[in-house]
């Protein structure tokens, strides 16, 4: 098995595991006290392709910015998190007819229903743990 390929794996595993999580935990606090003990997350089958990338172009931002800061690169993969976020959920509404992650009215934060500025502290908190486990697995894997 080719490192490119188990990192692929690892990634649309890893991303779509966190996102169960972050759905069920968000949720539960959003609709605190009344919030279900279930803790049921949810994610999108479409979501795969898009953690997919993360083995592709995570690398190419952090040779770029490898001397930066923590902070800034977390800022900057942020950034790009919200570019990748929003152009898939703009693709997949013109090839299937909706967004699976449609964000419309659901915070005052939100972009044409495609990403939530809100949402900026976990996906900076999700890139540096991508960052690590990326340069771990690189450094172990042949």
């Amino acid at each position: 098995m080719s490192k490119t390929f188990f990192l692929v794996v690892f990634f649309i595993c890893f991303g779509i595991t966190t996102e169960v999580f972050f759905t069920a935990i968000y949720e539960f606090v959003e609709l605190w006290p009344n919030g279900s003990l279930k803790l049921e997350g949810h994610t999108y089958i479409w979501m795969a392709p898009i953690y997919a990338l993360i083995p592709l172009l995570f690398p190419i931002g952090y040779k770029w910015m490898k001397n930066w800061n923590i902070i800034l690169r977390a800022f900057m993969y942020m950034i790009g998190i919200f570019i990748i976020e929003f152009i898939s959920g703009f693709l997949l509404e013109q090839i299937t007819g909706t967004c699976p992650w449609d964000y419309t009215g659901t915070s005052k934060y939100e972009i044409m229903g495609y990403i939530r500025l809100d949402y900026f502290p976990a996906w900076m908190i999700f890139s540096i743990i991508v960052e690590k486990f990326l340069l771990y697995i690189q450094s172990r894997v042949n």
